[in-house]
């Protein structure tokens, strides 16, 4: 799915607001999302999962094309969780027959 499909999906359920409202308030929650992130907070959203940050650490690395050694910055990376509902959602317990 992308920006635009949630955008219509969303507009859809809350029969009113136009496309343009309804991209003003995904726009606004992406922001919130990046604006926590970039603070180091944690994004808990009960039923679909958590977003955090995750430090890598520097590494040597080596270029595969000259074998060279290269030193690979640290950076942070985001880590999502599922929730419990997603997970099972997305993996539902299989019914064995008698």
């Amino acid at each position: 799915m992308t920006k635009s499909g949630l955008i219509e999906k969303v507009a859809a359920k809350l029969e009113g607001l136009t496309l343009k409202q309804t991209e003003i308030i995904v726009e606004t929650v992406f922001e919130s999302m990046k604006e926590s992130l970039a603070r180091g907070e944690k994004i808990e959203i009960r039923g679909f999962g958590n977003f955090r940050l995750k430090e890598r650490r520097p590494r040597k690395a080596r270029n595969p094309k000259t074998g060279e050694s290269v030193d690979v910055p640290r950076k942070m990376a985001l880590h999502f969780k599922m929730g419990k509902a997603l997970k099972e959602a997305l993996n539902p317990p299989e019914h064995k027959s008698p």
